[in-house]
């Protein structure tokens, strides 16, 4: 059993590196995809969620990496290029992907029924959820993080236009903005990269304060 004053130095040793340990900390090691944290909103939102059919919110998944991206069940490359490749990802993170959870939100509620998101998403990985929103709230999350969509529906298929932005959002585990990755769907998407970052995020969610590493090594 310590006493007092051992008690008492362990802290002073605390104290005294304490300065050195954080000057060491401010060179920030740079991430892959970009760094929205500070500059864009936290994640909020109101949709039904394809698994259930359970109206859910932002605050449905705190704890978790949330990945966040519009796009369509009928979409014939980009989309299911960007679900093919993060499905490789989170394949990669291994036990860590459970952590995360990739939110598909469909900007063509008018033919992706929750049934027709469910059976779709079904193809790629288990940790996707499909949310189908009505106009006001797909309107209201596209505005909050400046995504842009169109649909311009026809009774020919071949007439039919969808367009969305390609861009997926991550957010920390309090609904923080935390990264902006461009796009997945080109040739040689950064797969690699994606993967660090996502491994980052849920390292640091599950890491122990600095006071209290710093307490246990005293």
């Amino acid at each position: 059993m310590s006493s007092p004053v051992s008690d008492r130095r362990a802290l002073l040793r605390v104290a005294t590196a304490m300065p050195v340990l954080l000057a060491g900390c401010t060179g920030k090691r740079p991430w892959h995809a970009i760094d929205v944290a500070g500059t864009s909103p936290d994640l909020a939102f109101s949709m039904r969620r394809a698994s259930d059919g359970r109206e859910v919110t932002a605050a449905t998944y705190r704890g978790d990496i949330v990945m966040l991206y519009l796009g369509y069940t009928f979409c014939p490359d980009v989309c299911p290029t960007t679900l093919a490749n993060v499905a490789a990802a989170l394949g990669r993170l291994g036990a860590d992907a459970r952590r995360i959870r990739f939110l598909f939100v469909t900007v063509d509620p008018g033919r992706d029924t929750l049934a027709v998101l469910r059976s779709y998403l079904a193809n790629f990985d288990p940790q996707m959820e499909g949310l189908r929103g009505t106009p006001d709230q797909l309107v209201a999350l596209a505005r909050r993080f400046r995504l842009v969509y169109s649909v311009r529906p026809s009774p020919d298929p071949a007439a039919y236009e969808v367009t969305h932005s390609s861009a997926i959002y991550v957010f920390g585990p309090t609904g923080a903005a935390r990264l902006l990755i461009p796009s997945l769907d080109t040739a040689h998407p950064d797969i690699t990269g994606t993967v660090a970052d996502l491994r980052r995020l849920v390292d640091r969610q599950h890491r122990p304060g600095l006071l209290r590493r710093l307490l246990r090594a005293a």
